[in-house]
């Protein structure tokens, strides 16, 4: 009898245990669950995230990402602060990239570059604002627009910002639609967004395809070291693609593994934002420099685009500078329709693209010249 009483009075303690911060999270965690299921909003991310916020944040469950010996812990360990589950997004993603109009507009390229620079300001800002370097470095990089990017130098760098930095980037990348049209239209003249360019889309070879991303691999890592894992994993997942010979594992990979890893990812992500560690000051300057760092993403590659228009005597449209973040396809679209509103016979997404995937690129080289720096300082990566 006192062993049942003894399980009795067991049962409920999850409800005495439950902190105001967690119950503030486990609400996150709902909200979340909400914008993916009822408003459709990323929900192959928002839904893995939301059920990872909730059950991360119940007391007692060992379900946090930091309960050791934990189911989620196990798969956020080796998944995670392994690098591993990023790596594997970027086979997905080049799997997924046709850089066709990448190689046929070569030149759009330095919208990929530019697109870049609000990583290395938003850097300066957060070192002035007293974040440490291991930290700012982990901020700044949000600003690549590029969720795997993000999460594989803050698993380096700065474990409890991960949740903060996760959450910030995906967010804003799903906000591309809403971020950068207002910058765009108020950055450029109505005329400039009117620019007509050719359309013809330039046919490229399978060889040169094939080519490219053997090529690509072996130059960027030569250059870059420090982000052989992403570019290597980017670069072979779209040789996979162009190949033509192994259909299976190009399925597997833009499919299974795509969508097994996001929902792993996600999952990790939400159960390691716990109430105590994620309601505070430093996780909202997070969110506000994310969101400068892709503000300041738009502002230099509209800016680069208006000199472009300049150069090239009216033939480059400035919107173009805004697809060189590497929200693909997001910031293509973005431009897109900004041209079509200004101009109806405007088609500016076949040119959007590559410099979209230019910017994938140029996300792996800013974040492979920040590790290198930091290796340079000598400062190692957490164990």
């Amino acid at each position: 009898m006192d062993v049942f009483l003894n399980a009795l009075t067991s049962l409920g303690q999850g409800f005495l245990n439950l902190t105001w911060q967690g119950a503030i999270m486990i609400l996150i965690g709902c909200v979340l669950l909400y914008l993916g299921i009822g408003r459709k909003i990323e929900p192959l991310l928002l839904i893995p995230i939301g059920a990872g916020v909730i059950l991360g944040n119940l007391p007692l469950a060992n379900l946090s990402a930091h309960d050791e010996g934990g189911v989620i812990n196990l798969l956020y360990v080796s998944g995670v602060l392994t690098e591993l589950f990023p790596v594997l997004i970027f086979i997905s993603l080049g799997a997924m990239i046709d850089f066709g109009p990448l190689l046929a507009n070569p030149v759009v390229l330095i919208f990929g570059a530019a697109g870049q620079f609000g990583i290395f300001l938003t850097l300066l800002l957060a070192l002035a604002l007293g974040f440490g370097r291991q930290e700012a470095v982990s901020i700044a990089i949000i600003g690549a627009c590029d969720g795997p990017t993000a999460i594989y130098v803050t698993s380096k760098y700065a474990h409890q910002l991960l949740p903060a930095v996760s959450i910030a980037a995906y967010s804003y990348m799903s906000l591309v639609p809403i971020i950068q049209p207002p910058i765009m239209r108020a950055m450029t003249t109505k005329k400039e967004r009117a620019t007509l360019m050719a359309t013809g889309e330039k046919q490229v070879s399978q060889r040169v395809k094939i080519l490219f991303p053997i090529v690509a691999g072996i130059v960027t890592i030569l250059i870059a070291p420090m982000g052989a894992p992403l570019m290597g994993m980017l670069m072979l997942g779209n040789l996979l693609k162009e190949s033509g010979v192994v259909g299976r594992l190009v399925d597997v990979s833009q499919g299974a593994m795509a969508n097994v890893v996001t929902l792993l990812l996600g999952l990790c992500i939400g159960a390691s934002m716990l109430g105590g560690n994620f309601l505070k000051w430093d996780t909202i300057l997070v969110f506000l420099l994310g969101f400068v760092a892709i503000s300041l993403d738009t502002v230099t590659g509209v800016l680069l685009g208006k000199l472009m228009r300049v150069i090239t005597r009216g033939k480059i449209n400035p919107l173009l500078g805004a697809a060189g973040t590497s929200a693909f396809p997001m910031s293509a679209r973005v431009v897109q329709k900004e041209g079509q509103r200004a101009n109806p016979r405007s088609f500016l997404l076949w040119h959007a693209v590559g410099a979209n995937t230019g910017g994938q690129i140029g996300s792996v080289m800013a974040a492979a010249v920040m590790l290198a720096v930091m290796s340079g300082m000598g400062i190692q990566p957490l164990g």
